[in-house]
C-alpha cells in the first residue's frame, strides 16, 4: 500500500515540477536554471513543514517520499550546473550551486521553524 501511496504523491509531484519549471524559466531571460531553483527551494521548504508536524506514516509517504521526492530534482540540479560549465558558464554554474544549497537548507529551516510555529 505504501508503494502506491508514493507513486500517488510522485504522479502528482513530477507534472508539477515540470510545469512549474517551464513556467519560470519562461519568465527569465538568462541560462541560469531558475525554474529548478524555485522546485527545489519550494520543496525543501515543504519537506521541512513536514518533518516538524506531527504527520502519521500515510500522509509522510504521500507528501514527503511522493510529492516532494518528485518535486525536487538534484538530477536536473546537477545537469544544469555542469552543462553550464561546459559552456564556459562558471560564474553561474558556480551560483547554482551555493544558491541552491544555501537556498535549499534555508528554505527547510523555515519550514520546519513554521511547523513549530503552528504545532
Amino acid at each position: 500500500m505504501t508503494v502506491l501511496l508514493v507513486a500517488l504523491g510522485a504522479a502528482i509531484g513530477a507534472p508539477m515540477r515540470y510545469l512549474t519549471d517551464r513556467f519560470v524559466q519562461s519568465r527569465h531571460d538568462s541560462v541560469f536554471p531558475w525554474g529548478t531553483l524555485t522546485v527545489n527551494v519550494f520543496g525543501s521548504m515543504l519537506l521541512g513543514l513536514l518533518a516538524g508536524l506531527p504527520a502519521n506514516a500515510t500522509v509522510t509517504a504521500v507528501l514527503g517520499t511522493g510529492f516532494c521526492g518528485a518535486l525536487t530534482t538534484y538530477s536536473t540540479f546537477s545537469y544544469e550546473t555542469l552543462r553550464l560549465a561546459q559552456n564556459g558558464a562558471r560564474f553561474y554554474a558556480a551560483m547554482n550551486v551555493l544558491a541552491s544549497v544555501v537556498a535549499g537548507l534555508g528554505a527547510a529551516a523555515v519550514g520546519l521553524l513554521l511547523a513549530q510555529a503552528f504545532s
